[in-house]
């Protein structure tokens, strides 16, 4: 059934509603139109009711949260929009923002920044003119359609969250298929290294997801080094996880093969191919204890 038209509510705007609007905005290219909804948009599944409504029924295009009660787990319009869209587990896993503005849109700043472990203030730091200028452009609005700026830009923004979501679920299923992990003695201590071997066709970026795959791995305490494709030669890349300070990749600048050695010791570059000389490289920048 197709959809007419996405219905917010009016005045103030936040991030919850701005994104899942955006979403829908990518998903029907419909208008947004700011008002309070009638029972008759409530009842029409052809109209998405979303953050206003006192419902949450996704038959029925309504997504509302404000009824649930207040000790429900924090979810907001866009936790609703995108389970909607069978995407939310996966949006939890890879956007590191989603679950603070699930917190901050349902709980508040001072209890969201008690939750993070932070002073209230730095939630009010980490704002930038991107978010206020959108927001308040976006408030402004009674009605926001295709040929507005910030239509298209909600457009946009549906558009690439949902493309990262996909391509970052092939990624990761793409490493899983292909990596392997390899053991590293640093100084006495067992650790792991993720070996991207290249493939064809080489990705765009082949470091891409890399420290995602290994933060959901099993190895995530231990890893504490990545080895990937060179995308601009034909060597590989080899640098710390997590700034992992046991790695000094420094110690390898006199090495006839390696290329690139940053001075800060976290990355290098080199044209070996051979996995006996890669394991070397990552046992020669091992730091003495």
């Amino acid at each position: 059934m197709a959809i007419t038209h996405i219905i917010t509510h009016p005045g103030g705007a936040h991030k919850d509603d701005f994104l899942a609007c955006s979403l829908l905005v990518h998903q029907h290219r419909v208008p947004v139109i700011r008002r309070e909804p009638t029972l008759e948009d409530l009842q029409d599944p052809k109209v998405c009711v979303v953050d206003v409504g006192g419902e949450h029924e996704p038959e029925r295009q309504n997504f509302d949260h404000h009824q649930f009660p207040k000790d429900h787990p924090p979810v907001c319009a866009l936790s609703l929009v995108l389970q909607d869209l069978g995407v939310y587990e996966d949006a939890r896993q890879f956007c590191d923002w989603l679950e603070p503005a699930e917190w901050f849109d349902t709980r508040g700043p001072i209890t969201t920044a008690k939750w993070l472990g932070v002073d209230r203030d730095v939630m009010f730091k980490l704002n930038s003119p991107i978010d206020i200028t959108l927001l308040r452009r976006f408030a402004g609005k009674e009605r926001l359609e295709e040929g507005d700026p910030i239509w298209h830009m909600m457009q946009y923004l549906g558009e690439d969250l949902l493309d990262y979501l996909k391509t970052l679920r092939e990624r990761l299923d793409y490493i899983a298929q292909h990596a392997q992990w390899w053991d590293l003695d640093a100084n006495g201590v067992s650790s792991k290294v993720l070996f991207m071997p290249r493939t064809e066709p080489l990705p765009d970026e082949p470091s891409s997801g890399l420290p995602r795959f290994v933060s959901m791995s099993e190895h995530a305490e231990s890893t504490v080094a990545l080895v990937y494709p060179d995308r601009r030669g034909t060597g590989y890349g080899l640098g710390r996880y997590e700034d992992f300070e046991g790695l000094d990749f420094a110690q390898l600048d006199e090495e006839a093969d390696v290329h690139f050695a940053h001075n800060r010791g976290f990355i290098a570059k080199t044209s070996a191919v051979e996995t006996e000389r890669l394991r070397e490289l990552l046992g020669l920048a091992v730091t003495q204890a």
